[in-house]
């Protein structure tokens, strides 16, 4: 019977991953293909409902937080250093 319970865990653990996987790669691809200027108007625009769902989790979960982050940093760092929006 305790199988079941971290049966479960596990699965919400895996499902949470693919979902932060999902939302990191959408991230990824938006800046990927966003021109310099449309990255520098989206700067102060508000954020979707699903936008703001995903901040709020993150902000939530700190273990979360830190794999999403570990995941955009670099290419979200690196299209905004190519277009001189960060030194």
């Amino acid at each position: 019977m305790i199988g079941v319970p971290i049966l479960c865990v596990a699965s919400v653990a895996i499902g949470q991953e693919m979902l932060l996987d999902l939302a990191a790669n959408k991230v990824i691809t938006r800046y990927q293909n966003a021109s310099c200027q449309q990255l520098a108007m989206q700067r102060g625009a508000p954020k979707t409902p699903e936008q703001q769902r995903v901040v709020q989790f993150l902000h939530n979960d700190p273990t979360a937080r830190a794999a999403f982050i570990d995941k955009i940093a670099a290419p979200i760092a690196n299209k905004l250093f190519e277009c001189g929006l960060i030194p």
